[in-house]
């Protein structure tokens, strides 16, 4: 959800420069992410019910007051727009807590490496602001509608999948139109990073290693091999100069 702002951005230049681009895949990018967190988190198994919403709600309340603080303070300073702050912090009720969490992972995910040695906030409490806010509005409505039961599919794994698949190919739309559009600049990756370039890297490195090794020593063979051969040259060259020229033998008169 973090590269949605950085997309949203080149909006005009993805209608004006890439006429033929689906830009509703753009439009909706926001509305799929969150379509596809909501399915996991019906996916998953369920929770202590509504014992575990007071929990849920005092976390909640701390962790956004905690990033509110900070968030107020890096405006001060410029690092993050204040008024989108403003905004996130006129919220009022649980409903925009769950909101605000949200909108406060975005906040600070977009600018992380320009602010992170600016604040006292750590990234374990962005992320656990990004998954609590939609976990909160799950319960929320579960308590709201006590007589009915959140919806059941009948394979929820199978509409994780299928919300997630929806969100991927968008996302993959949008890649590659800001990668036509930001290839001058070599920023696109920066952008919109890719969903799965974390995954496999320590097999990757692994394999890589493995090759790394495996190429060593096969050049470390080749060395010996050819050492080993100049040195038999060697010692036959010196041989052959130690016995002198080569002498015909003499055939004797009959």
């Amino acid at each position: 959800m973090g590269a949605v702002p950085h997309l949203k951005a080149l909006h005009a230049r993805f209608v004006d420069e890439l006429p033929r681009f689906p830009i509703e895949a753009l439009d909706k990018l926001m509305s799929y992410a969150l379509g596809a967190w909501y399915a996991h988190l019906l996916a998953l198994p369920t929770g202590p019910g509504q014992d575990g919403l007071k929990p849920l709600l005092d976390e909640t309340s701390a962790l956004r007051a905690d990033l509110l603080v900070a968030a107020e303070a890096l405006a001060h300073k410029g690092f993050v727009d204040a008024g989108r702050v403003a905004e996130i912090r006129s919220g009022k009720g649980h409903l925009d807590t769950a909101n605000d969490l949200v909108a406060l992972a975005a906040l600070f995910g977009e600018s992380w490496d320009a602010m992170k040695h600016k604040t006292t906030v750590e990234w374990p409490e962005v992320e656990r602001a990004s998954k609590l806010g939609p976990e909160l509005l799950v319960a929320l409505g579960a308590r709201n509608q006590p007589g009915l039961p959140a919806p059941k599919a009948a394979d929820p794994a199978d509409r994780r999948a299928r919300g997630f698949t929806l969100l991927v190919r968008a996302y993959d739309q949008c890649r590659r139109g800001v990668t036509y559009l930001r290839w001058a600049e070599g920023d696109y990756d920066a952008i919109a990073p890719s969903l799965f370039a974390a995954r496999g890297g320590a097999r990757r490195r692994r394999r890589r290693a493995r090759q790394t090794r495996g190429g060593g020593r096969a050049r470390r063979r080749r060395r010996v091999g050819r050492g080993r051969r100049r040195g038999a040259g060697g010692i036959a060259r010196r041989e052959w100069a130690a016995a002198g020229p080569r002498r015909e033998p003499v055939s004797r008169p009959k």
